[in-house]
């Protein structure tokens, strides 16, 4: 993508002529907003969110020209997951000479879009996304900006511009069928935070025990997710249906929270219950019985995002707009 074509973004003249005032009182605006007459920031507030304009915070002189810098949101800095992604970007990234400038969204699509909007105004030369699911005006934003987009960790059919991820919903429908097909007839769900992905893994889950035929369970927390919180969904899953004999977790931390609470009840793993967690995170073979999860390539997602993205910004021909990297489930002991 030349940076021609990403100079078309909405400029101050642009929000001035919407408004018929001049670049001037735009600028004022921008700088304080309570030095204009209310009336008049009224309009340049709404046009301002009609253009989709981005505050430049670069200086002109670098604004001609590639900040060899990209911008990934990250929905959260606490979570293995996110690190073993990051690190897979940095691969690419310190290679063919480019920073990285990170940004924390906490799930949230209002924080999502302001920070976007940060990294924007950075003139950054692409972004990477963690979620398929953004607000009117991400989308808007980023479509003023013409720069590339990566949306990663899952997929979507539509995709703003490039897609990388796994279907998790197959993923969990895969591994909840792995129970049933042991013999397991009264299986849970734990799911924590319920973003996205704990939602697609809660619809595989569903689907599976749909077909079976057998009862759904769910517990669930708007929570994020800690080793703790499998002890509290555990015993809200014992009291609705003593005779559990399976759990699949949204992830490894709540499933080897799970675990633990089951070793301190005397429930033996898996002879009494099966557990599958999810993501496969070197923690989980270092307990005993050792974890079954599903295994996520975040390094691997991290990597091609980079590369896709960094083609595309160096112009290099890239025909396919969807990477499903797909996923396997180890052979831990707990299932």
């Amino acid at each position: 993508m030349t940076r021609e074509k990403r100079n078309t973004r909405t400029s101050l003249k642009d929000i001035a002529d919407r408004v018929g005032v001049t670049k001037m009182t735009v600028s004022r605006f921008m700088r304080n907003p309570e030095l204009v007459s209310a009336q008049t920031r009224d309009k340049i507030s709404k046009a301002v969110d009609e253009l989709g304009y981005i505050h430049n915070r670069a200086p002109a002189m670098l604004s001609k020209a590639s900040s060899k810098a990209i911008g990934v949101l990250l929905p959260s800095l606490s979570n293995q997951v996110f690190a073993n992604f990051t690190q897979g970007i940095e691969s690419v990234t310190n290679k063919r000479g480019y920073e990285v400038l990170l940004a924390h969204y906490g799930y949230n699509q209002e924080t999502e879009e302001r920070k976007v909007a940060t990294l924007l105004s950075y003139h950054v030369d692409g972004i990477i996304l963690t979620s398929t699911k953004h607000s009117e005006n991400t989308l808007k934003m980023l479509k003023t900006a013409n720069v590339p987009v990566v949306e990663s960790m899952e997929l979507t059919d539509h995709p703003i511009d490039m897609v990388v991820g796994l279907d998790h919903q197959e993923a969990a429908y895969s591994a909840v069928q792995s129970m049933l097909a042991k013999g397991r007839t009264k299986i849970a769900y734990f799911g924590a935070r319920l973003d996205n992905r704990t939602k697609y893994r809660m619809e595989g889950y569903d689907r599976a025990i749909v077909d079976a035929g057998a009862q759904k369970y769910h517990f669930l927390t708007p929570n994020h997710s800690s080793f703790t919180l499998g002890r509290e969904l555990l015993a809200r899953a014992l009291v609705e249906c003593p005779n559990l004999d399976g759990i699949f977790c949204t992830n490894d931390d709540i499933a080897i929270g799970t675990i633990l609470a089951c070793q301190e009840k005397g429930i033996r793993i898996p002879e009494d219950i099966s557990i599958i967690g999810y993501n496969a995170l070197d923690i989980g073979q270092a307990i005993s019985p050792k974890l079954t999860s599903v295994y996520t390539p975040r390094y691997e997602m991290g990597e091609t995002s980079a590369d896709i993205l960094l083609d595309r910004i160096e112009g290099l021909p890239n025909k396919k707009k969807i990477y499903d990297l797909s996923f396997t489930i180890t052979k831990g002991e707990s299932s």
